[in-house]
């Protein structure tokens, strides 16, 4: 099971669910929550990039005794720069120019494009005892993220909860009370892109509604602005996520589109 998250702030839990945060705080993303010994954690920082666009800056994990901390290009273990790929007892970093990924014989693999995507895949052991913003991973979406008990928590306030707390940061928490525009403007574009036949493999083994709400949220977020980024991320995302299935997506890229 994946968690992931991508583009205009997407993410989507190992439960299903599919929401959108903006924070630019350190975030847990996902972390063995069991009250005794926790095997691994995941965090995450995001920021606004020269062209406005949020990308993650950093990743930093635990995996039992080490500490991993990643940036573009860039792997340290316990403090040490490393070469990669990099072998250490239970853990392997490898590295090219388009993504990192670790390998953690626990039962967590993570693979990071560098930029806006970040997708993390758990061993089912961990089931019912993770949390962060990939939620608790009990199989029932929208339980125990979104509604807990008898609270209910919108996605900001929910994505609000997993901050880290550190004593010097400088970052506001998003305004819980914002609404997200209505983008139903957008709806036939994104439509046409991820029905077109290089996803052919792809529309029964995906929620395609879920990813056609992703591409409108970003063209609204993106106003008129044509970049790379506001049209392919979800479409990246919705690539990977269908690759990850077992699907096998076409050529979809072209020079003159992403």
């Amino acid at each position: 099971y994946v968690c992931s998250t991508w583009g205009n702030n997407h993410f989507k839990t190992f439960d299903g669910d599919f929401y959108q945060f903006p924070g630019i705080c350190e975030y847990n993303f996902v972390s063995d929550c069991r009250e005794s010994y926790k095997e691994f954690s995941v965090h995450i920082q995001r920021a606004l990039n020269s062209n406005n666009h949020p990308e993650i800056q950093y990743i930093l994990i635990t995996i039992k005794d080490f500490t991993v901390y990643l940036r573009p290009k860039l792997a340290v273990v316990d403090g040490q720069i490393v070469k990669t790929p990099y072998y250490s007892s239970g853990m392997l970093i490898e590295s090219n120019d388009i993504y990192t990924k670790i390998f953690a014989k626990l039962g967590l693999v993570l693979i990071w494009n560098h930029e806006d995507a970040l997708m993390v895949e758990l061993d089912s052991k961990f089931n019912n005892h993770t949390c962060g913003l990939c939620g608790d991973y009990n199989g029932v979406p929208i339980y125990n993220e979104f509604i807990n008990g008898d609270i209910s928590y919108n996605s900001i306030t929910y994505g609000n909860l997993q901050k880290i707390s550190k004593p010097n940061a400088k970052c506001e928490d998003p305004d819980e009370t914002q609404a997200l525009p209505s983008c139903n403007g957008h709806r036939d574009e994104c439509e046409r892109l991820l029905t077109s036949s290089a996803f052919a493999d792809c529309w029964l083994r995906l929620n395609l509604e879920t990813y056609i709400q992703a591409c409108m949220q970003d063209k609204c977020a993106c106003n008129e602005n044509k970049d790379s980024f506001c049209l392919c991320s979800t479409i990246s995302e919705y690539s990977r996520q269908c690759s990850h299935v077992g699907g096998r997506p076409g050529e979809w890229r072209t020079q003159y589109f992403c």
